[in-house]
């Protein structure tokens, strides 16, 4: 039932020029379950060649009839829901209703970014002198690289093609080699819905030689990337030595303040699952909890309820709802960091160890009182550990969660109004959601600041990083 992958090259599917392929492995059991082709240097030339090849012709077609394929790329996707999910689901671990919710709000996604297209305005400028006519006009940027992760390679993917197709940009995507069909398929919407084979690349192989290799070169004019702020920060500086525009979509560590006054079950109700989801393998996921001392048991007890009453297990059973981290590297990852909290005297409540010795199965796992210096602390964890502080008066919140380097997404619960007016205003993040998990819809912007990147990959903000600016003044004789 799990396809291998080929390359996607100037209209066709096809294997890598030297034939090498990766395994692709099941993070619920170990075993390899299908192959992904590697391409060489020639083939990104291909790919390349492609993308230059299409862009006059892609951006000449009317943005209504780029709207019109990219509609059908998303009734495709709404069709295929389910068979994608399934395959999503076996080689990225998370449970299937996760993955059909990926799958169906990629959807909703193109379909947003399409009717958006349509809108990519200009103005026009009122002149000083009589006869003058002075317009802003939106033109695409050109050809563009895109890179994606593995934790969501369905929607990080497809927020990028979609703002670079509807904007008249052709696109060369570089997908995740751990979940490689799943991205596969999202290109086969497209191309289904009939976007031309030479404007949509998708390439796999090592990360930073494609990366080098297709940053600096004289076609790709934008570069889109998604993933840890250490080799974000090399890819940006890569594409600043070369001029080329980026938008960076990176790490965070995002805190968590639940102040005296909030609703403490309904903070749990929502706080709890959206640390457990994808395993907490996602880039928003609240990692540091900071509770007021008067709520701060009630809270514990909750969360800590939640975290032992979920049941991890394989994503395609039914009952799932946690499933394993997406390889053995993670899964050493976070065994390290909760090995670290607790030898720095944090209190464990909940977890902390593997599950089993087939899969990459992990505890979901609760620490309190967990000291500043533990790595857990400071490092994003990216996986399935929750660190809960407490802290008697605001300001202390406060510092806490601005003292990091990160400033992606931050969480706050209080039913005050001044208090919420401080948070946002106060917490340095280019996403706060107050009362409730707001993040992440088609028509909201979705970025950071700081170490967490710059740009959005959401909202019409999305756009202008795909569109130049260009001036145009004209005076009739």
């Amino acid at each position: 039932m799990y396809p291998n992958t080929d390359l996607h090259i100037a209209g066709r599917w096809r294997a890598g020029g030297d034939r090498q392929t990766l395994d692709v492995l099941n993070p619920a059991t170990g075993d390899v379950i299908g192959a992904c082709a590697v391409a060489t240097t020639a083939d990104l030339d291909e790919a390349l060649d492609a993308a230059a090849r299409a862009y006059p012709l892609w951006r000449a077609v009317a943005p209504f009839e780029r709207a019109k394929r990219m509609r059908k790329a998303a009734d495709l996707l709404r069709e295929r829901a389910e068979d994608i999910a399934r395959i999503l689901t076996m080689e990225q671990g998370k449970p299937l209703p996760e993955a059909r919710m990926e799958t169906l709000s990629a959807a909703d996604i193109i379909d947003w970014f399409a009717e958006e297209g349509k809108r990519a305005y200009g103005r026009v400028i009122p002149a000083r002198a009589d006869g003058v006519l002075q317009a802003v006009v939106k033109e695409p940027v050109g050809p563009v690289a895109c890179f994606t992760p593995w934790n969501f390679p369905i929607n990080q993917a497809v927020r990028k093609i979609s703002a670079a197709l509807c904007t008249g940009c052709t696109v060369i995507l570089k997908g995740p080699e751990d979940t490689p069909a799943s991205s596969a398929a999202l290109v086969q919407a497209f191309l289904d819905a009939g976007i031309p084979g030479d404007a949509l690349s998708l390439v796999y192989g090592d990360p930073g030689a494609i990366s080098s290799y297709l940053i600096p070169h004289p076609v790709i004019r934008k570069i889109s990337f998604t993933g840890s702020t250490a080799v974000g920060k090399k890819l940006a500086a890569l594409a600043g030595e070369h001029m080329k525009r980026a938008t960076m979509e990176l790490g965070g560590h995002a805190p968590a303040i639940v102040f005296g006054d909030a609703d403490v079950e309904k903070a749990v109700a929502v706080l709890a699952p959206s640390k457990y989801r994808n395993a907490g393998q996602v880039c928003v996921s609240p990692t540091r909890f900071l509770v007021h001392d008067s709520v701060f048991d009630r809270f514990v007890e909750g969360f800590t309820a939640f975290a032992k009453s979920a049941k991890v297990g394989d994503g395609l059973e039914a009952d799932t709802k946690m499933g394993p981290l997406v390889h053995g590297r993670r899964l050493d990852a976070i065994e390290a960091l909760s090995a670290d909290a607790e030898a720095s005297g944090a209190t464990l409540r909940a977890g902390g160890k593997r599950i089993g010795n087939r899969g990459n199965f992990f505890e979901p796992t609760v620490f309190t009182e967990v000291p500043l210096t533990a790595r857990i602390m400071n490092e994003e964890p990216f996986g399935p550990v929750a660190a809960i502080n407490r802290f008697s008066d605001d300001d202390e919140a406060f510092a806490e969660a601005n003292r990091l380097p990160y400033g992606l997404a931050a969480y706050a619960y209080t039913r005050s109004t001044a208090r919420a007016a401080r948070v946002s205003s106060g917490v340095e993040s280019g996403m706060i959601s107050i009362n409730h998990h707001g993040l992440a819809l088609p028509e909201t912007p979705f970025g950071g600041v700081k170490d967490s990147g710059y740009g959005s990959e959401g909202g019409p903000e999305a756009l202008d990083a795909y569109l130049v600016t260009k001036f145009v003044t004209q005076a009739n004789f």
